[in-house]
């Protein structure tokens, strides 16, 4: 009989580091889940790895996995799908792992499929053989399986993942797709633009210096731009061309720091109409995750954890942590995100009922579905919205180009006539 050392999880999600005595690693993990504890890390004494642990910096052979690049969602969502499917049938979990790598086209998703199975059979948990692939499984997805595995409802536990990750994707395409007509309707409108100052105007210029007309405000104002973007150094075209390529990399570069993204994310917040939609899709996106989460058995520090980290906002991040401290000292969790301020009070008032009546991830659900259906609506309306607003902007920017152009023409004409 040998001694393994382990760190493991207790249900208000504290750290435990201890040791126990089992024949075999897989005795050891039964041990201390019987202890109910969620086992994190466990190694035979003497530097004895257990089976299926992978070294450091080393691979398998045969797995293949390649080190850039991830799996899409959508891969796998459909993975969760069979497997679930696989284990509600009663099939075992190697089998079920090896029968999933066959179907797999060849890529990333089949080699890790390889790598899992070769360490569920060397004897590790599949949320342990998960959670060495990053690319493929995030925390959130590792931590939901543990869960199922520890309670004996993976398949159950499988099905909600699925399902959770279809909302999300659902939810981030509406978003996504709303802003997909604006950005097109004005690359072309800076296009056409463009064409004018590059084409247009200088033939106008042209033909106003052979007449020696005096030139109005408005038309010397728009040669100005149009000298500005062609014979400029560096020339306006290329400004317009490299600046949205330079913002992108440094919100990239702000974003690095948490700090930055804090910054970042709570200005993206106070946006008009866009702001909202973006609040409305983060409260959306971190109480369906928390209730999943408290829902598959999932102590609540550790869920606020994982919830923070994928929260995907900094600014609602770091009101989660703050939940976290304020339960871990004995609060509730309905009073610091109510001191936070970051969520309506509809929100706040929903969880404080969840608390005192024992379902709290019933109430989180129930908020996230309510917040999908108002972010369905505040993207309907803001299309609506952008229709005549970009109409208005156009209109009146041809308008400014052809009043421009024309002024000079009409006192010129006048000037022959007399």
């Amino acid at each position: 009989m040998g001694t393994f050392t382990y760190e493991a999880m207790n249900r208000d999600g504290q750290s435990v580091k201890a040791e126990v005595s089992a024949i075999s690693s897989e005795e050891a993990l039964s041990k201390i889940r019987n202890l109910g504890l969620f086992p994190t890390r466990i190694r035979e004494k003497g530097g004895k790895k257990k089976p299926g642990e992978a070294v450091a910096g080393k691979k398998k052979k045969g797995g293949g996995t390649i080190a850039f690049g991830k799996v899409g969602q959508k891969t796998v969502v459909q993975f969760t799908r069979q497997l679930s499917t696989l284990q509600d049938a009663g099939l075992p979990i190697l089998r079920s792992l090896q029968i999933l790598h066959e179907q797999q086209k060849p890529g990333l998703m089949r080699n890790i499929l390889h790598d899992v199975a070769d360490d569920v059979e060397g004897g590790a948990t599949l949320s342990e053989a998960f959670a060495k692939h990053p690319k493929g499984f995030n925390r959130l997805y590792v931590n939901m399986v543990a869960a199922g595995e520890t309670g004996g409802v993976l398949d159950v536990i499988l099905q909600r993942l699925a399902e959770f990750m279809e909302k999300s994707q659902r939810l981030k395409r509406k978003v996504t797709g709303a802003m997909v007509y604006p950005i097109c309707v004005i690359s072309f409108a800076v296009g056409i633009v463009a064409g004018i100052m590059i084409v247009v105007v200088p033939k106008f210029e042209e033909i106003f210096r052979d007449f020696g007309t005096t030139l109005p405000s408005v038309t010397k104002m728009l040669i100005g731009v149009a000298n500005w973007f062609v014979k400029a150094s560096p020339p306006g075209w290329a400004v317009l061309l490299v600046s949205p390529i330079a913002l992108v990399l440094v919100l990239k570069l702000v974003r690095q720091s948490k700090g930055g993204r804090y910054v970042a994310d709570a200005a993206s917040l106070k946006i008009p109409v866009l702001g909202q939609i973006l609040e409305k899709t983060s409260v959306a996106r971190f109480t369906r995750t928390l209730g999943t989460l408290i829902n598959a058995g999932v102590p609540i520090l550790e869920a606020i954890n994982i919830t923070k980290d994928t929260s995907g906002n900094e600014v609602y991040a770091r009101a989660l942590g703050s939940v976290h401290d304020a339960i871990r000292e004995g609060d509730s969790f309905a009073n610091p995100l109510r001191s936070s301020k970051v969520c309506d009070s509809i929100v706040v008032n929903m969880i404080d009922v969840g608390e005192e009546t024992g379902d709290l991830d019933k109430m989180l659900m129930k908020v996230a579905d309510n917040y999908d259906e108002e972010v369905d609506i505040l993207v309907g309306s803001l299309v609506s919205l952008l229709e005549p607003i970009l109409v208005v902007c156009l209109g009146t920017l041809v308008g400014f180009i052809v009043v421009a152009l024309f002024l000079p023409l009409v006192s010129l004409i006048e000037s022959v006539s007399g």
